[in-house]
């Protein structure tokens, strides 16, 4: 595990900001939000879509980076709540989507209260957070 840098913390506040704009307290529609940046340094962001078959933040931020012509991922990060005050895992579809996809894009989270960024291949460390 890594300590954060400058541009993660940049990151994080992308992904507070995505949901921030877009929270639905009312129906629970759009409660998580997702920032991922390129190797490029550009970064996409995403929310939840709640529904039966619902995307998860991450996927919506992948899809969007992808729509818009980029292959190659640095870090990624999920957060939830009105605010974005939470940093959350992947969930196990969307780890799996990150290691198939991007076995060597970092994935920021919180770990005993301290943000830290792991590759997303090492994806059995991700039981240990939450």
């Amino acid at each position: 595990m890594n300590l954060l840098q400058e541009r993660d913390y940049e990151l994080i506040a992308e992904a507070k900001k995505a949901i921030r704009l877009n929270y639905d307290q009312e129906n629970c529609n759009h409660t998580v939000g997702a920032a991922i940046r390129c190797k490029n340094g550009k970064v996409y962001v995403g929310v939840n879509l709640y529904s039966l078959h619902g995307a998860c933040a991450e996927q919506v931020a992948i899809g969007t980076a992808i729509t818009n012509g980029e292959r190659n991922f640095d870090a990624i990060v999920a957060v939830r709540g009105k605010e974005g005050e939470e940093i959350i895992p992947p969930c196990g579809n969307c780890r799996q989507i990150l290691h198939d996809y991007m076995p060597d894009c970092d994935v920021i989270v919180s770990v005993d209260g301290e943000l830290k960024k792991n590759q997303s291949k090492n994806t059995s460390a991700f039981f240990l957070f939450g």
